[in-house]
């Protein structure tokens, strides 16, 4: 089973950037993808962005589209997620997941249920 290992939260004052690091570690099937989702208190965890391990193909939640950038370094099995203009409602722990890919027939939803520890991200108004 395939490890995920999710670094780079911290503290930020609104309108700061942070990006986030999820190695992969084991083997994953390169029809799979990564995805970054995130759990506030009180909330359910919610997928954010996923994109797919062999063609780079991304998707992105409407919250975030446009402030958030999805990318992968295959060579550091390696996803990131470049977070630019953080608000206080991003405001959660962050983790990564395999999952099934990017569209509607293969959703930015998790396989199985194997989560890392997360990273903490708060941004303060």
């Amino acid at each position: 089973q395939e490890q995920l290992t999710e670094s780079g939260g911290g503290l930020v004052q609104a309108g700061e950037s942070l990006i986030l690091s999820c190695v992969v570690s084991g083997f994953i099937e390169d029809y799979y993808a990564i995805g970054w989702f995130r759990q506030a208190p009180g909330k359910e965890r919610e997928p954010i962005s996923c994109i797919n391990y062999s063609d780079g193909e991304t998707s992105y939640d409407g919250s975030v589209k446009g402030r958030f950038t999805i990318s992968r370094d295959n060579s550091k099995s390696t996803v990131y997620l470049q977070m630019n203009g953080l608000k206080p409602e991003d405001t959660a722990v962050y983790y990564c997941a395999t999952t099934y890919g990017t569209t509607y027939y293969s959703p930015c939803a998790p396989v199985g249920d194997n989560w890392g520890q997360g990273t903490q991200v708060t941004v303060s108004s």
